[in-house]
């Protein structure tokens, strides 16, 4: 079992650089920061760009993996984006592992001045997007032709550090979109669904893990990790280290590979203590890579 932690893109660089240190010090196996304008109650309040925060990061750790968790096509156009990418794990000597998702519904969309998606909307406009992005970092002089997104020979020397492209990790609860992450992720991402309490969320997730291994059965895909964002939950996975401790063992048993918990936070979403995330570094995290 592999554990990352997420990282907020909320705190100016003197506050923010510790906690990307200390991640790799505790000996986790990555860590992340939202893609996000602004994030849900947290709106009103400081937020920073995901690509430089994660170049900032990688410039002051070496071996822990970083990533978005995750990046949203809303507003970015993959072109632009492949450059961003490209540069990104140049930096960080290619330790970069790229989330993507559909994007959430609410400011990311409406402070671009345009209205809500559909639910086919965003799937036609992530397929687009994970699409061309895979073809632009494989391939110099890209052409692509879509409804959201066009290239037309795009240059990409000199390429990613990882070849043949930064393995994808693709965010997916449906049927359509998990067919996608099947087809192009080396890892799938979800947070379960909705629930009002926290073992009717744990069943949640079990079906959906179901299901996504009943899709690679179907296409005949192996290798391809499986990522729990733990704090979905209706309880926050560093609550205690017993917590954690059950929720990764629930995981385990449901067949993921990785569980990914947010730094704790003084309030709101994640409120926690750094004093827990410590018990868990030291008590918790060895005897997951024990019984590995």
């Amino acid at each position: 079992m592999r554990v990352g932690i997420v990282i907020l893109p909320e705190d100016r660089w003197w506050a923010a650089e510790p906690k990307w240190r200390a991640a790799e010090e505790y000996g986790f196996d990555h860590a992340w920061t939202y893609d996000h304008l602004g994030w849900r109650s947290l709106v009103d309040g400081p937020w920073f760009s995901a690509v430089p925060t994660l170049t900032a990061a990688a410039t002051v750790t070496s071996t822990i993996r970083l990533g978005t968790f995750v990046a949203s096509p809303v507003f970015r156009h993959p072109v632009p984006f492949m450059r961003e990418l490209t540069t990104l794990d140049d930096i960080a000597d290619g330790r970069l592992l790229l989330g993507i998702g559909a994007g959430s519904l609410g400011y990311d969309n409406l402070v671009m001045g345009g209205g809500e998606p559909t639910a086919k909307e965003r799937s036609d406009r992530l397929a687009e997007f994970v699409e061309a992005l895979d073809g632009l970092l494989r391939t110099d002089k890209f052409d692509y032709s879509g409804e959201y997104y066009r290239a037309v020979g795009a240059r990409n020397l000199p390429g990613p550090v990882q070849r043949p492209r930064i393995p994808f990790l693709i965010a997916a609860n449906g049927p359509r979109n998990m067919k996608l992450a099947a087809r192009f992720g080396g890892g799938w991402v979800t947070s379960g669904q909705p629930a009002e309490t926290l073992d009717e969320w744990w069943q949640g997730v079990g079906a959906l893990a179901k299901r996504f291994e009943q899709i690679l059965d179907e296409t005949g895909r192996g290798g391809v990790h499986r990522y729990l964002s733990l704090d979905a939950a209706p309880v926050f996975s560093l609550t205690s280290a017993d917590a954690f401790t059950d929720a990764a063992g629930r995981a385990a048993e449901l067949g993921f590979t990785d569980i990914v918990t947010h730094w704790p936070r003084s309030s709101g979403p994640y409120a926690g203590r750094e004093t827990v995330l410590e018990q868990v570094v030291s008590d918790v995290l060895p005897n997951l890579r024990d019984t590995a």
